[in-house]
């Protein structure tokens, strides 16, 4: 081996772990980098052959950086709904701008998962990257493709204005007095032909007397629900009954307190929307054959729309200057989901155990959550929740071939191959761990352990390049 050649292979070694020193370095400086993955030196020897009678022909070292991006960091609690970290395979799919966003726009694949609301609502993490998922419809389906690319948007939460949930379900557990004293109104009311006074649901209603105390006749016992509009707007109905002479069977009215809230049809007058007999049987259950509130035994509520027309014969539209659209409700009054009991007729005390509602008045947005599937969720202070997003993860079949970038991402590569789209915890991606955040993978104590070890070995191949000009000094004196 020639002394030119020691000294070539004392270079290598310089070069190979000045390599090894700056990897260690940039391990140390990103020990508490969220979502950073760690990279080591992988030293391989360089042999360039042998010469003439076996003699050695000096080679070298050669040192390369090798990315270990498949390793899971640990997770850490954070008190921010919006930090985000994958627990398992897969990488949040990013990109640097928030719209107009193109299939061959660069996509960036990211751990680092501290996301905040900019100032134009869309998530983005501390590099500024944009985060994608799928999109909720306008009814809140979420509808992943992940075959698609083009399908993924920039999830923004702040275009999502205040929420309303109108009223399409009510139920009503409570319970009217079976022995109940029938009224003077409701036995004449019995006779053939009616006495005087008698009650009639068109000329001497208990809508009437909702109107004018002076007038009409007074429910034995009432029950109002509240309603929720297309608007968020919040009204009255309430259903008057009366006991009747006929056993177990009661007068019923179903009103919009206040009146002027609703425009009736023909046979409706004072905000009636329904009138008729509620029955019941034996055992102080709804009797339906027998109820004629709801004709057919349909217990569905129609408001027509403020701006439509005049309403036929039984019909009922919200009052022109409200401007609200059409609504229709579902009235429980058999018990069920909702509503324990229902309605019904027991030898106790009428009351009102419990009205169960599914509408909200308006509300704004209060907050945003996550959670381990990824959607993403907006709360209103109204309680309503409606779904914005879902997350989407991209895996590799290689994740450790990927490019790193600035930012804490990477890139896809010839090495990595092709990324395929996942929800959380399909298809091999993980889950995601909302108010959680990956730490870095660094260990700070193995990395220091590398940092004496590569100077050391760097102080060793200049050694070589000292020895072998020691030697190339006492050849050329030998010349003298």
């Amino acid at each position: 081996m020639s002394l030119n050649s020691a000294m070539q292979t004392g270079v290598s070694g310089l070069t190979a772990n000045s390599a090894a020193l700056s990897i260690v370095s940039n391990n140390i400086a990103n020990v508490n980098t969220v979502g950073y993955k760690q990279s080591e030196a992988e030293f391989e020897s360089l042999v360039t052959g042998t010469g003439v009678d076996a003699a050695l022909n000096s080679g070298g070292v050669l040192a390369n950086g090798r990315q270990l991006i498949d390793q899971q960091g640990q997770l850490t609690q954070t008190s921010s709904p919006l930090d985000l970290a994958i627990s398992g395979q897969g990488f949040f799919v990013t990109t640097n701008q928030a719209t107009n966003v193109t299939p061959t726009d660069p996509r960036f694949f990211t751990r680092a998962g501290s996301f905040t609301v900019n100032n134009q609502g869309y998530l983005v993490n501390s590099a500024g990257l944009v985060l994608q998922g799928w999109p909720a419809s306008a009814n809140g389906v979420i509808t992943p493709n992940p075959s698609n690319l083009t399908s993924l948007q920039s999830i923004n939460v702040s275009q999502v204005g205040g929420a309303v949930s109108p009223t399409t379900s009510i139920g009503i557990n409570a319970n009217v007095d079976a022995a109940q004293t029938v009224s003077a109104a409701a036995t004449a009311a019995g006779l053939a032909p009616p006495g005087a006074g008698a009650y009639n649901a068109g000329t001497n209603s208990m809508a009437m007397w909702q109107a004018n105390n002076a007038t009409g006749v007074q429910p034995d016992y009432s029950i109002q629900v509240p309603i929720s509009d297309s608007q968020g707007g919040q009204h009255n109905v309430q259903l008057n009954l009366l006991k009747s002479s006929t056993p177990n069977q009661w007068y019923a009215e179903l009103v919009a307190v206040p009146a002027s809230d609703v425009t009736t049809g023909a046979g409706l007058a004072n905000g009636q929307i329904a009138t008729g007999i509620i029955a019941f049987t034996p055992t102080g259950q709804i009797d339906a054959a027998n109820t004629t509130l709801f004709p057919g035994g349909n217990s569905t509520l129609t408001f027509g729309a403020s701006a439509a027309g005049a309403p036929g014969a039984g019909q009922v539209n919200w009052a022109a200057s409200l401007g609200i659209a059409a609504q229709t409700v579902n009235l429980n009054l058999n018990g069920g989901s909702g509503s324990t009991g229902g309605l019904t007729q027991l030898d106790s005390q009428s009351n009102t155990q419990s009205i169960t509602t599914n509408g909200t008045q308006f509300g704004n947005l209060t907050n945003v959550e996550i959670d381990k599937n990824g959607i993403v969720t907006a709360v209103f202070s109204n309680g309503v929740t409606r779904p914005l997003a879902q997350v989407a993860i991209a895996t590799f079949p290689d994740p450790d071939g990927l490019t790193p970038v600035t930012g804490d991402a990477f890139q896809v590569s010839q090495n990595s191959g092709t990324f395929t789209l996942e929800q959380p915890n399909q298809g091999g991606a993980g889950s995601i761990d909302p108010s959680t955040l990956e730490s870095s993978t660094v260990d700070l104590s193995s990395q220091l352990t590398q940092l004496i070890t590569s100077q050391s070995a760097y102080s060793a191949s200049s050694k070589i390049i000292t020895t072998a000009n020691q030697m190339m000094q006492s050849l050329l004196n030998v010349i003298q």
